[in-house]
């Protein structure tokens, strides 16, 4: 699938930074790859795998398969200057063991589209504190 338009480009103001994916079934499991052509990695990469995976559960929910894998492969991978020192920061910090997701049943798109952010949890989720950076454009 592909999120380039290229008859919208001119009305954006940013051409899609994460241009194509496509699933992939083996053994009962869906697995996304997501390439993105341009990768802010302290901003937007974060939140392309975050949101990507949660594409993988719901998807994986409604064909009644297992998540899979998430690949992600980047482009022009970059750290913006007026981000080192957020970058810095984030590299000092020790994880956290990972929450859990829970998401409704779903059968449909439709029934996804009919949802709301409270029908999904994270269990178990211990957020650190966030750093804020500027979004450059």
């Amino acid at each position: 699938m592909s999120a380039w338009n290229v008859d919208k480009i001119d009305e954006m103001a940013l051409p899609p930074c994460h241009t194509l994916f496509q699933f992939h079934v083996q053994d009962k499991e869906l697995s996304c790859q997501l390439y993105q052509r341009s990768a802010d990695m302290f901003l937007g990469v974060p939140f392309n795998i975050a949101s990507y995976s949660l594409l993988v559960c719901i998807f994986s929910e409604i064909l009644n398969l297992k998540p899979g894998d998430f690949i992600w492969t980047g482009g022009d991978c970059h750290i913006y200057n007026n981000h080192f020192e957020q970058v810095k920061e984030q590299i000092q910090r020790k994880p956290m063991q990972p929450p859990s997701l829970q998401i409704p049943k779903f059968n449909s798109i439709e029934e996804v589209l009919k949802s709301t952010p409270k029908d999904f949890r994270l269990v178990n989720y211990s957020p650190m504190e966030s750093i804020k950076a500027p979004m450059a454009v």
